[in-house]
């Protein structure tokens, strides 16, 4: 089942047409990996799907309701969103946590369970009570990832999470999150440079060329069956080995 979709999207910034798609959809309970090269509209795509940038025209549909200047904030708050760089906040491991849920006034008793729930999940309830400043890039990221999850979204948005660490690092990460992430319910888009993360954590994977998406699928349809050169150039550093 679709959750959010997007139909009719243009996006024009300064005459330039950033974005022309007639539908993308996220479906429940389904990572959807989006690829495309440097300057294909992934971030553009992504803001706009997550209500943080609005689009030329077209709309953006969240469980059959049309996002709109009077429903934003109420449906931007079932979505939740990872960046590349952890945006943390110069306080404690379990205060970043909580910070959201206390924003959306979540009682304290179920603020408390909630963070201590991932704390746990992501392996971190060691540091709960020190200072982010003090994290590595893994152990910050894996802050930020606890810090969404605990919000309980139904959309999950990861903009390349995995950038810049270490490949064990990543590695772990990877695993962790594919672990927490599938048999839930989350519609999840991961933006992602690395193509070989495809194959461990999506489940379906978009192409976007030119500010269109030019083939979705299976990553191993996809994969064995490119729509055009773009598709060919685009997968031919993902380990075949590892699509199953």
């Amino acid at each position: 089942m679709s959750i959010l979709v997007a139909e009719d999207i243009k996006f024009i910034k300064n005459g330039r047409t950033i974005l022309d798609i007639e539908h993308f959809a996220l479906e429940e309970g389904e990572v959807t990996a989006l690829i495309g090269v440097n300057g294909a509209g992934k971030t553009s795509l992504m803001q706009i799907l997550a209500l943080l940038q609005q689009p030329t025209s077209g709309r953006v549909i969240f469980q059959g309701e049309v996002a709109n200047k009077k429903n934003l904030r109420q449906l931007r708050q079932r979505m939740a969103f990872v960046f590349q760089q952890p945006l943390l906040l110069d306080m404690t491991v379990r205060q970043n946590i909580a910070m959201g849920l206390r924003l959306r006034k979540i009682p304290k008793q179920e603020i408390e369970e909630r963070v201590n729930l991932w704390l746990e999940k992501l392996g971190i309830t060691h540091l709960a009570d020190g200072p982010v400043r003090f994290l590595s890039g893994g152990e910050a990221q894996r802050v930020s990832i606890a810090r969404a999850l605990a919000l309980q979204p139904e959309v999950l948005f990861l903009d390349e999470p995995f950038t810049g660490l270490d490949s064990p690092t990543r590695g772990q990460l990877l695993l962790d999150i594919a672990r927490l992430l599938h048999g839930t319910k989350i519609a999840t888009l991961f933006v992602t440079h690395d193509y070989a993360e495809i194959p461990h954590l999506a489940h379906r994977l978009s192409v976007l060329d030119q500010g269109r998406i030019i083939q979705t699928g299976k990553p191993e349809e996809v994969n064995k069956n490119p729509k055009n050169q773009a598709v060919v150039r685009l997968l031919q550093w993902i380990p075949l080995s590892n699509i199953s």
